[in-house]
């Protein structure tokens, strides 16, 4: 089962123990962090797709680090007019285990089930 997330302007995919690095959250390291925004859902060859999103559908992972990625060298220059500016960045992540992934689809019989015996009862 996997899932593609939209989060931090960009649009990730996972699946259930996968660690990945997502741009900088605000969550504390240990704490869980919920994504709502799922574009699509596979589930052994079950392919759910949303418009935009997936109805119901939740990823959920815990944070497990916070750090800088890589330094990278930003080079200025313009030709014959000696100009030249060097500068270095360090991106900021977030480090995230995802641990679950849960669709509408999963929580329906629970539902149907309290339905029936409500209807049973009337």
């Amino acid at each position: 089962m996997y899932a593609i997330i939209e989060t931090c302007g960009k649009q990730y995919k996972v699946s259930k123990g996968d660690v990945v690095f997502f741009e900088k959250l605000e969550a504390e390291e240990g704490k869980k962090v919920k994504f709502d925004k799922v574009i699509l859902v596979s589930d052994n060859g079950k392919v759910e797709v949303g418009t935009p999103y997936v109805k119901g559908a939740k990823v959920e992972g815990k944070v497990v680090a916070h750090g800088k990625a890589k330094k990278i060298t930003v080079f200025k220059y313009k030709a014959k007019k000696n100009y030249r500016r060097k500068q270095g960045h360090r991106q900021p992540y977030t480090k995230v285990e995802i641990t679950a992934i849960s669709t509408a689809a999963e929580k329906k019989p629970a539902t149907e089930k309290k339905e029936t015996a409500k209807k049973e009862e009337v």
